[in-house]
């Protein structure tokens, strides 16, 4: 996912984004757990994903209060 993508979403959009994306996350380290975890990189991309996705709504949330 592309910062472009991700600053062109609404607020409820991003929240949604990112309860999807958790929910991903704990599938994934489950399935680490478990040894059934075939694609590794997705976990990186996932964490990355999340951490793009807070970062823009704060910024978001800083403008609507500016």
């Amino acid at each position: 996912m592309k910062a472009a993508d991700v600053r062109a979403m609404s607020v409820d959009q991003l929240n949604d984004e990112l309860a999807k994306l958790k929910k991903e996350q704990f599938n994934l380290r489950f399935q680490g757990a478990t040894g059934q975890l075939e694609k590794t990189s997705r976990v990186r991309e996932i964490r990355r994903d999340v951490a793009r996705i807070k970062t823009i709504a704060r910024q978001k949330a800083a403008e609507a209060k500016a």
